[in-house]
């Protein structure tokens, strides 16, 4: 009784989508106030620290497309990423000025945008039944990013000037997910 055609949603994806947001959204939002308050960034610099998005986005066809296809495993792939950002995001907490930040934060960004694709490549590959158990899956990379931010809040590290520490919380959360990866 109560059995549903509803296929259980695998734990190591939905973990691994929490974690893949939960990085992302531990300093991505907080990041103009860091620049501004603790590196004295202008307005310009900081729309350039935000260009990285897009310009890690515009690299991550290249990583994934000549790299995760042709020579190892997306979920190797995806490990190795996570893990050299999170060296990368670790350095970007310890830099005093916007001209040190902003290579750091541009080859992070460079190293993360591919591991978008490959989170989900490699979720698929794990579910029975993707076209049910997905939406699942990926609303966790939505919690994920929430609760990094409730994190940050709750530690009132915006209004302490310690958002420094965002970075290394979202480095040390891309170390586990480098690992488990």
């Amino acid at each position: 009784p109560g059995a549903t055609n509803s296929p259980a949603i695998p734990l190591n994806p939905s973990l691994m989508m929490f974690l893949e947001f939960f990085v992302w959204g531990a300093w991505f939002v907080t990041m103009a106030t860091f620049l501004a308050d603790s590196l004295s960034a202008s307005g310009s610099q900081i729309s350039l620290a935000y260009l990285t998005q897009s310009l890690g986005a515009i690299a991550a066809p290249f990583i994934i497309g000549l790299i995760a296809d042709q020579f190892f495993s997306a979920q190797k792939v995806l490990g190795i990423l996570h893990i050299a950002g999170a060296a990368l995001l670790f350095w970007a907490s310890t830099l005093s000025s916007f001209e040190a930040f902003f290579p750091v934060i541009l080859a992070y960004m460079i190293l993360y945008m591919p591991t978008l694709a490959l989170v989900n490549s490699v979720s698929f590959r794990q579910m029975t039944n993707p076209e049910k158990q997905f939406p699942a899956v990926r609303v966790l990379g939505t919690i994920g990013w929430i609760v990094a931010g409730v994190i940050i809040g709750w530690l009132a590290w915006e209004q302490d000037d310690q958002l420094a520490l965002t970075f290394r919380m979202a480095a040390i959360a891309a170390l586990f997910l480098g690992v488990f990866s």
